[in-house]
């Protein structure tokens, strides 16, 4: 009798193992969708508890998904735009320089360390119209429609994952609680009294990493593209938006702040361009050193040095989705190890 309860027990776990395996193979193209509905379900759940008092399930989820469906589409609409702009001078700028060519303007020269080699190569391959006509015709035969063929399915690649995570957003603002009451039954009868902290502190990781990673990247963003239209840098709106999309990554806007700088250098705006420097060098410092710790680490008691690494660990590991799924894998891991001491001491 007892054999055949093991072997029961073993085959009901095997079963189990195998459809979560079938399962997440089936799905596998669509759980970057899924990943990015529930670390946004989990970011905006307190405003979903808030409206949840007067509104009914299916109508709150309607709500809450359009809102954040504008939030995402919006600022992309306003990038396509910007890029459609850009790409229209850019089009010019290549007919004209195919048929006069384009000499190198002044400022090339002067750029540190490379401006000689890059004045030298812009006058063999661009100044002369020969030149420009056969380098503009070998990189058109080569790479120009491979790139627009892979930039074209890239785009429906996101797009496609942009509708799932939309669609499952849905069914989570709806059955969010079902769903979070079933996860607290099952880990209670998995992990006893731990599993409900653990869940806890992941969705506090996840919950603070959006604030500390997305909200403070689009502040970046917005201060330095105003200081960019006061230095007077071009196209002030596109480089803000770069700024603050790269700025959701710790340490990345300096790499479009540094260059704008050192173009508005060479440009010999030298005031422009050390102000610039300055200034975006002390918003990344107050947002990387004391702003994000805050915000992170006050609601996942983690150091932010782990922070840091389940950061770039995710985002090696899992894409632009694990900027968010890092640091909760290594607030589960830390949790579990202070539980485990815990236990040892007492």
């Amino acid at each position: 009798m007892g054999s055949d309860w093991n072997l029961q027990r073993i085959a009901r776990v095997v079963l189990i193992i195998g459809a979560v395996v079938v399962g997440v193979w089936m799905l596998r193209r669509f759980l970057p969708a899924l990943a990015w509905a529930g670390v946004l379900a989990v970011a905006t759940w307190p405003l979903r508890e808030r409206l949840a008092r007067g509104l009914g399930r299916s109508a709150l989820a309607s709500l809450l998904t359009l809102a954040v469906a504008l939030v995402l589409v919006v600022p992309l609409i306003v990038l396509g735009v910007e890029l459609a702009r850009e790409s229209v001078v850019i089009v010019q700028l290549v007919r004209e320089m195919r048929e006069h060519g384009l000499g190198a303007p002044d400022w090339v020269a002067q750029l540190p360390l490379v401006g000689p080699y890059v004045a030298t190569w812009w006058q063999a391959n661009l100044a002369d119209p020969e030149a420009a006509r056969e380098f503009f015709g070998r990189a058109e035969a080569s790479g120009l429609i491979g790139w627009t063929r892979t930039l074209g399915l890239e785009l429906v690649n996101r797009l496609t994952v942009l509708v799932f995570t939309l669609l499952a957003l849905f069914f989570l603002y709806r059955d969010g609680p079902d769903v979070i009451a079933q996860t607290h039954a099952i880990s209670s009868h998995l992990l006893g009294p731990p599993g409900r902290h653990l869940g806890r502190d992941v969705v506090g990781t996840v919950r603070g990493t959006v604030n500390g990673l997305v909200l403070v990247g689009l502040a970046e963003g917005v201060l330095l593209g105003l200081a960019y239209a006061l230095t007077g840098v071009g196209h002030p709106v596109l480089l803000g938006l770069a700024t603050g999309v790269l700025a959701t990554v710790p340490f990345g806007a300096p790499l479009v702040f540094v260059v704008c700088s050192l173009v508005l250098l060479a440009q010999s705006h030298v005031t422009s361009a050390i102000a610039l420097l300055i200034f975006g060098s002390l918003v990344v410092f107050i947002a990387d050193h004391f702003v994000r710790p805050i915000l992170i680490g006050s609601s996942t008691r983690l150091p932010f040095l782990w922070v840091l690494l389940g950061i770039f660990g995710g985002l090696e590991t899992f894409g632009l989705v694990g900027l968010f799924l890092g640091p909760a894998v290594m607030s589960a891991l830390i949790a579990m190890w202070r539980e485990a001491a815990d236990l040892t001491e007492s």
